[in-house]
Order: structure tokens, then C-alpha cells, then sequence
């Protein structure tokens, strides 16, 4: 591990000679990627720097008992360094070896979000418009920007469906995890007796795709069909055929996008959710192939698993994957998530070093 550190240290200072050369400074595109790299590998670098010292203090430590000739005040002060110096080392190894781990390539890209209604009829439409709040809050404590690509709105002011990217730095390293099915337990409004109703939603995540990551053929692979916008209660209709339904053939996959005025746009946002469903079809294939579950597992399961409950009654979210229960209900509604996705990206990186560990 050692090695691939100093490896990792000799690359980093090398990269950062680099970005002080004035042909790679006038470079934009060259420094920019530098730039990417040098972000990268800082976080392991500064790390292995806190190692080495606490290394040296440990060394030292050492050297001194070894010496000996001490009195009874130096001697307890050199064993309590060497106790710190070494327990700093166990812990800066463990996080070491979680910052070696492999880096999913998705997780700096913007992201597509797909909230649909499931069992539970308009409640479910319902809550789903509450997931769809509680993301763009989340977004917004972020600075990320939240764009509408799609929406089947409800005539109580709920989603059947609605599609939405969201664009920043590490989105998708975030929301990776909230994909699957999200159970919700409460008192319907139109519930006279005040009984307890359970409805589901489901919430899939996907990496935006850059045309460059599929083989597309737009004109051997894609049938384009043109149809006037429509809302709820008639309302946002289009005196135009603006909005646009994208066939992929080969799959029989279909898309469609009604959001902009121009049929143009709807086309390029439609391309856009097609590829990215593509990838993450490819994504979910690559996942079945792996036979032990533990292994990065956590954030792209089966997208039929029930993965979270909220009870209302409780005020209770409840997390099944990692079982963590929490009674914050409003507060992560109101999108407060970090709580939560902290606790999942943990037991996410925990299961991936166990499955290294397995395999070394």
C-alpha cells in the first residue's frame, strides 16, 4: 500500500510542477484536467503527510526508550507519544486504504432523477411531489440547479411521474444512494376514518451520459414522434406539436420531454434522458454480474428494493439497507439528507474494503 502511496505522492508533485509552467497555464483545456487530477489526489497526499508524521513521532518514541537513561516525568511523556503516535498510525492506515479505494467514475457527473408513483393511487402522487421538494432543497443547500425535463402532474398537485437533472459538482456521488423503492406510511387527507395508508414511489438515479460514452445512432436507432404538451386539468397546452417522444429501437425503449415551448429543445432533452437511461441500463448489467453482495452494493441495488420507510404517525425515516432508524421526518423532508446519505456512503465504502480485503 506503501508504495502505491509514494507512487500516488511522486505523480502529485509532479502534476503541480506542471500546473506552474506557463505553457500549461495558457492551456486552459491542459489545466483544467490537471487541475481535476491534482483535486483528486490532494485529499490522499495531505492524508499520507499526517501518517508520516505521526510515523515519526512513533520512530522517535522509539529511538528514545531504546536510548534509555530517562527519569520517571520524560519516560511517562515518551510513552504516552509512542501510545498517540501509534494509535494516529492504526487510524490514518484505515483511511488510507479508504481513500486507495476505486473511485466510481460517475460519481462527478450531473444526474437525471425519475420520481413515478406507485401502489397507493393519488397518495402515492402525492408524496411523490414531496420527494421531488425534498431533492430540490437538498439541491439547494448544495448550490446545485434543478431543471425540469419531464412532469405528469396529478389534478390534486401530485406527480404520476416527473424527470428532473440535477447539475453540480459530486451530484451523483450523493444521490446515487436514493435509488429504489421509497415507502411512505401516513393518514391520507381524503382518509375520513384516520387510518394508516402505505404507498410507494419510486426513485431511480442516473448519471448523465456524454454522447461520447455510447455508440448512438440517431438515424439508424431512434424514431422521433411529435405530439402537443398537455398538463392537469388542461392546463400548458401547446397550440404547436412541441413536445417529442423518442423510440430506441433496439430496445424499445421510449422517452418523452413536453418541458420547453420549442420542439427543438424538447428533442435535445429527450436525447439527452435516452442516453443517460441507456448508460445506466448498461450500469445495472454490469451490477448483476457481480456475485457477492457486498461489494458497492449500497447505492446501485435492485431497483425494486425497498429501501426506506417514512412513517408519518412516528415521525420516523427509516433506512433498510443499513438499518438506521432516525426521528427527524420534517427535517429530512425538508432536505436535510446529509444525515443519512453520510451514513450510507460509510457502510458503502466499508463493504467495498471488505470485499478488497477478501480478495487480497
Amino acid at each position: 500500500m506503501f508504495e502505491k502511496l509514494k507512487s500516488i505522492e511522486d505523480k502529485f508533485n509532479e502534476i503541480n510542477e506542471r500546473l506552474m509552467q506557463p505553457e500549461v497555464i495558457n492551456d486552459s483545456k491542459q489545466y483544467t484536467e490537471l487541475m481535476k487530477e491534482y483535486k483528486n489526489l490532494e485529499p490522499v497526499v495531505e492524508k499520507l503527510k499526517e501518517y508520516n508524521k505521526a510515523k515519526a513521532g512513533f520512530d522517535e518514541a522509539v529511538e528514545l526508550t531504546e536510548a534509555g537513561g530517562m527519569d520517571k516525568d520524560l519516560k511517562e511523556m515518551v510513552q504516552m507519544q509512542y501510545d498517540e503516535s501509534k494509535a494516529d498510525m492504526e487510524r490514518l492506515e484505515e483511511e488510507l486504504k479508504l481513500l486507495l479505494l476505486p473511485k466510481d467514475p460517475n460519481d462527478d457527473k450531473n444526474v437525471i432523477i425519475e420520481i413515478r408513483a406507485g401502489a397507493g393511487g393519488e397518495e402515492a402522487a402525492l408524496f411523490a411531489n414531496s420527494l421531488y421538494r425534498m431533492y430540490t432543497m437538498y439541491a439547494a443547500s448544495k448550490n446545485w440547479k434543478i431543471e425540469v425535463m419531464s412532469a405528469n402532474e396529478t389534478e390534486l398537485g401530485g406527480y404520476k411521474e416527473i424527470t428532473f437533472m440535477v447539475e453540480g459538482s459530486g451530484a451523483y456521488s450523493r444521490l446515487k444512494y436514493e435509488s429504489g423503492v421509497h415507502r411512505v406510511q401516513r393518514v391520507p387527507e381524503t382518509e375520513s376514518q384516520g387510518r394508516v395508508h402505505t404507498s410507494t414511489v419510486t426513485v431511480a438515479v442516473l448519471p448523465e451520459a456524454e454522447a461520447v460514452e455510447l455508440e448512438l445512432n440517431e438515424e439508424r436507432d431512434i424514431k422521433m414522434e411529435v405530439f402537443r404538451s398537455s398538463g392537469a386539468g388542461g392546463q400548458h397546452i401547446n397550440k404547436t406539436s412541441s413536445a417529442v417522444r423518442l423510440i430506441h429501437l433496439p430496445t424499445g425503449m421510449v422517452v418523452e420531454c413536453q418541458q420547453e415551448r420549442s420542439q427543438f429543445a424538447n428533442r435535445e432533452k429527450a436525447l439527452n434522458l435516452l442516453r443517460s437511461r441507456l448508460l445506466d441500463q448498461k450500469i445495472q448489467a454490469q451490477n448483476k454480474e457481480i456475485t457477492d453482495n457486498r461489494r458497492s452494493q449500497i447505492g446501485t441495488g435492485d431497483r425494486s428494493e425497498k429501501i426506506r420507510t417514512y412513517n408519518f404517525p412516528e415521525s420516523r425515516i427509516s433506512d433498510h439497507r443499513i438499518k438506521l432508524t432516525l426521528y427527524k421526518l420534517e427535517q429530512i423532508l425538508n432536505g436535510s439528507l446529509d444525515e443519512v446519505i453520510d451514513a450510507l456512503a460509510t457502510a458503502d465504502r466499508a463493504a467495498k474494503l471488505a470485499a478488497q480485503q477478501e480478495e487480497v
